[in-house]
């Protein structure tokens, strides 16, 4: 009997620990040497998985600090919502926030409430690529509501589109798509704008086609979400799974990718801020959002 005891003691240990761990938020900051050599910084708060409902106050107070930091960039790389109730929620938290250039892309969850999932299927699923199938249901969330919310603040829709900023005296110029997870996205073939001081694509779901398209097309600088950074990471071996086809290693961070003889784009994948309420657990993978300071290529590298 005392084997038994002991197992389910260590297993209740280490359940509360996975809860626990989903409401320690962390900042994390990277160095990325992507702009024009002699160059002044820049610094972009990239947001994701906010998986926001209406009673997380921790999670809201924390992020509305985040405005402390005055960057002057907001990178929002969707999957906002977790309930139906959330927008006034998902705008008190990003507060001030909303005030500095931004820009953004919706996820699944902008669209569909979270469903229960089978956490078996979930964790040998593969690359996620056919489960675009179990979305084949009406969009109940208010995403057009959080769309014209964020818009009217100031923040671009990027969702399969084009568009330019100025952003502390520079032209940065922008691709976005709509979540691939879903296959909505929409790309085309229009290379990155050579005569802007950067060009930025930006996505929900860090799929492949996505990248590597945007990687020919000359984008030095690739910003997505949707892994969680695998929520659930094994030390000395990490995520468990990515749910898209990008390879377990580049779950989280900042990575390089590159297809043919094109020059490497940077790729920052965050890990993100929330769960799925059916799943309020992660494991060796805080949620986080990530201050990422722009450089010159002339720089001492990166810090990952």
């Amino acid at each position: 009997m005392r084997p038994l005891l002991w197992s389910v003691a260590a297993a209740a240990t280490g359940l509360a620990y996975a809860v626990a761990e989903t409401r320690a938020f962390t900042l994390r900051e990277v160095t990325v040497p992507v702009l024009a050599a002699g160059s002044d910084p820049l610094r972009v708060l990239h947001l994701s998985d906010t998986h926001m409902t209406p009673g997380q106050h921790r999670k809201q107070q924390w992020l509305r600090g985040l405005a402390e930091l005055e960057p002057d960039l907001v990178v929002n790389t969707g999957d906002n919502l977790a309930h139906l109730d959330a927008v006034p929620s998902v705008l008190h938290a990003y507060g001030d926030l909303l005030d500095l250039p931004g820009v953004f892309v919706f996820g699944s969850n902008d669209y569909f409430s979270p469903v229960l999932k089978n956490p078996v299927g979930y964790l040998t699923g593969g690359t996620g690529v056919s489960s675009a199938g179990e979305w084949h249901r009406e969009k109940d969330l208010p995403f057009e509501e959080l769309r014209a919310a964020f818009s009217v603040r100031g923040w671009t829709d990027l969702g399969n589109r084009h568009d330019e900023l100025e952003v502390a005296g520079r032209r940065l110029s922008f691709v976005g798509v709509d979540d691939p997870h879903l296959n909505y996205d929409v790309l085309d073939d229009e290379p990155a704008d050579a005569d802007a001081d950067l060009a930025i694509g930006v996505a929900h779901a860090p799929y492949l086609r996505v990248l590597d398209r945007w990687n020919a097309q000359g984008y030095p600088l690739i910003m997505a979400g949707h892994t969680h950074g695998g929520q659930l990471r094994i030390p000395f071996y990490g995520a468990l799974v990515t749910n898209c086809d990008l390879d377990r290693a580049r779950a989280r961070g900042l990575h390089r990718h590159q297809v043919d003889a094109h020059d490497p784009s940077w790729l920052h994948v965050s890990a993100g801020l929330g769960t799925s309420p059916f799943t309020p657990v992660r494991v060796a993978c805080r949620p986080e959002a990530t201050l990422l300071t722009l450089t010159g290529i002339d720089s001492s590298g990166s810090h990952f």
